[in-house]
Order: structure tokens, then sequence, then C-alpha cells
């Protein structure tokens, strides 16, 4: 396994760096694509090489190790393709036809809804069917064939599980450019920047901010639950001058944690109950 923990750390550090210095979309995607086919066929010379010490490092690998590369290799192609034909202009048909693919992309876990919320709430009792080579029963319904033909590096569901990362993915950055074309002003139109001035920064990781920014909106402890959640975050980026990125894509990756989703959360309240111990001694 220490060769494919090289492999994922290789791929994350590259992915990420992608993301953050190239503006284009479709030379982002174009890249991302090359970059994922290269992580996917260093992974299955490894596997093809070395095996798995036994079916618990098999289901681990094919649930979560490849759907997490193979999903980004979906999500580039399906973003090339989608940014590659969507219309310019005004900003209505650039909606309708981004309204138009999400519905499309969500059409998807309806048409798997079993499996997706076997998925979702972490079922584990058809691993074995799901995940471990071999298992090649038409009856479990998978979403393609690819598995018949590499047996020796895909599942059933290994390629379903990828393809619902992707489409989280994908809607996340769909709604996020619609997000845009709805409000073009910005934060000016939300909090004019000379209105306020905040000497406060945020010093923990953007992610456990957003992660905080979700748990309030969650709560519906802002406007009764009514506020908008892009209003929130570009308030919270004012506030503790921070620029949030796509807060979206990392709410889908905070949504996708195996171990704890609310990490920050709990850090938060093991901190002020010590602190509510030791005022009271």
């Amino acid at each position: 396994m220490k060769k494919t923990e090289q492999i994922l750390k290789s791929f994350d550090s590259d992915a990420e760096t992608l993301e953050k210095n190239i503006e284009d979309v479709l030379i982002k995607a174009e890249k991302g694509i090359k970059l994922s086919k290269r992580a996917l066929v260093e992974l299955r010379v490894n596997v093809v090489k070395n095996g798995f010490k036994n079916d618990t490092f098999e289901i681990q690998f094919f649930k979560n190790i490849k759907p997490h590369i193979y999903s980004k290799l979906i999500y580039y192609v399906k973003l090339f393709n989608i940014e590659s034909k969507r219309p310019r202009g005004s900003a209505k048909p650039q909606k309708k036809y981004l309204d138009y693919h999400i519905n499309k992309l969500q059409n998807y876990f309806n048409d798997n809804l079993e499996f997706y919320q076997y998925f979702r709430r972490g079922g584990t009792s058809l691993d074995t069917l799901y995940f471990i080579r071999g298992k090649d029963d038409i009856r479990l319904h998978p979403d393609n064939f690819h598995f018949f033909t590499d047996e020796k590096f895909s599942t059933s569901h290994d390629s379903t599980v990828a393809t619902i990362m992707a489409y989280d993915m994908l809607i996340v950055y769909l709604k996020q450019e619609i997000d845009k074309l709805e409000n073009k002003n910005g934060m000016e139109s939300i909090m004019p920047t000379n209105q306020f001035s905040s000497k406060l920064f945020w010093t923990a990781s953007k992610t456990d901010l957003i992660e905080l920014i979700y748990a309030i909106h969650s709560s519906g402890a802002i406007n009764s639950g009514t506020a908008d959640i892009k209003e929130m975050a570009m308030a919270c980026e004012h506030i503790f001058n921070i620029d949030l990125g796509n807060y979206y894509h990392t709410f889908v990756e905070i949504r996708s944690r195996k171990s704890n989703s609310t990490k920050f959360i709990d850090k938060l309240k093991e901190s002020l109950l010590q602190r509510i111990d030791e005022s009271d001694e």
C-alpha cells in the first residue's frame, strides 16, 4: 500500500496546484484529464503487480482509493464537454444550459437510487459483491461493463462510486457558475468594502471555516434558516480577511470524509468544554 499512498499523495498535490494556478476552465480540464489518466495507469500497474493482502484491502481500494482518482477523470471529461458547448452572451441562456446539465446529472442518482443510498449511508453489507474483483454478476446492475473487459483493475461498482463523486463535484461547479451569473456584482452588492473594515484574520484552515459556515447555516441560526450560503460565505470572507475559494467544492470533500465529517465542530466543542472546566477550577 506504500506505493499506492505515494501515487495518491502525488496526484492530490498536482491536482491542487492545477486548481489553484490555472484559470481557463478548458485548459484546466485538459490537464486534469491527463493527470488523472496517468495516476490511474500507475495504480493499475501497482495493483496488477502486487495485488492485495486480503479482501479488506481490496474493498478499501476499489471503494475509496481508485474512485478518488477515477472521479476526477470523469469530472474533468464532463467539465470539458459541458464548458466547450456552453452558450455565450447573456446570462439567461447560460443559466438554462447549466440547469439542464444539473438536472441531467441528478437523474443519474435517481437511476441508481438503491446503490446511491447504500453508498451515501456508508453501507458495508454488500461490499464483497460490489468491490471485490471477479464478482461479475449482471444482476448487480452495474452502470457500465468496464469490469468485464478489465477484470484485473475493476469491480462491478467502483466506477459507479467514481461517477457519483464526479457528478457531485460537477453539480457544485455548475451551481456556482449559476451563482456568478446571478450575482455579478459579487461582494459589493452585499457588503460595500468601505462600509466595514475588519482587523480579524482567520488563522485556522479554510476547510475549518467552511465547515463552520455550513454548520451555522444548517442550524437555522441566521435569518431563521433562510440565509443564502453564498451570502454567509462572502460575509465571513470579509470579516476574517480570507478568500474561501470554491467553498461548494470543499463542502463536497467534507461530506465525503470517511472518518469524521465534523472534525472542526468537534474540536470547537472540546475546546469550549475544556475552557468551561478550567473556569470552574
